[in-house]
């Protein structure tokens, strides 16, 4: 990714860019699904935002999850009102580059969706995904509603039994009330499907997450 600059703390609501009231041009159709990127999506249709690092990768990995209606790339979990690329990339917005999935909940559920989540990245590593260094990297989960918030606190702690007992070290994923999903500029959309040879840096830890067992209380 581009402009990397290196962070070891978000910024705060008043240290933050001050952003712009117009939204950010967004594609009328998914460029491999067909689907809208933006809603009101059909009924039934369940949406989910998580933060995994660099999100070309991450968002191709939901795209090809059978049962998912739609995925976009945007910014999440920070202060500056639409943000540019670059603006996130200086860490000055506290947004993370976010991936939105919308899935169809009678296809599959938001525990297949946490499972692709902690299966595909490295929820360990802080501020950074691999070589992708800064705040705008982190590992985060931005839930919608207090099930999906529920759902998330008990499968990270599930997942982290599992991790440690492999001998990874502890989670730092942020979990969060999602506030404003922001999305990007248009070039970044499925940016995999346009540019099939381009970057990602998407890497699991190999360890399979438990997910369809119950967590202990």
């Amino acid at each position: 990714m581009l402009f990397t600059r290196k962070q070891a703390a978000k910024v705060d609501a008043d240290s933050a860019l001050p952003g712009r009231s117009q939204e950010m041009p967004v594609p009328d159709r998914h460029e491999v699904l067909g689907t809208p990127l933006q809603g009101p999506f059909p009924t039934g249709v369940v949406v989910a935002t998580f933060g995994m690092g660099c999100f070309w990768g991450a968002e191709r990995l939901f795209w090809q999850t059978q049962g998912v209606y739609t995925t976009a790339v945007g910014y999440a979990g920070g202060f500056t009102a639409n943000p540019t690329y670059e603006e996130v990339c200086s860490g000055r917005t506290g947004h993370a580059e976010a991936v939105l999935v919308a899935f169809d909940s009678a296809a599959t559920n938001y525990e297949q969706m946490l499972k692709l989540f902690w299966e595909g990245h490295d929820p360990t590593q802080g501020m950074r995904q691999g070589n992708d260094v800064g705040t705008q990297y982190r590992s985060a989960i931005f839930w919608g509603d207090e099930s999906q918030r529920t759902a998330a606190e008990d499968w990270r702690a599930a997942y982290q039994d599992v991790l440690r007992a492999a001998g990874h070290g502890e989670i730092t994923t942020e979990i969060a009330q999602a506030g404003p999903f922001y999305y990007a500029e248009a070039y970044h959309q499925q940016y995999l499907a346009k540019n099939p040879g381009g970057y990602c840096g998407l890497g699991g830890t190999g360890v399979s997450c438990p997910v369809g067992i119950a967590p202990a209380s």
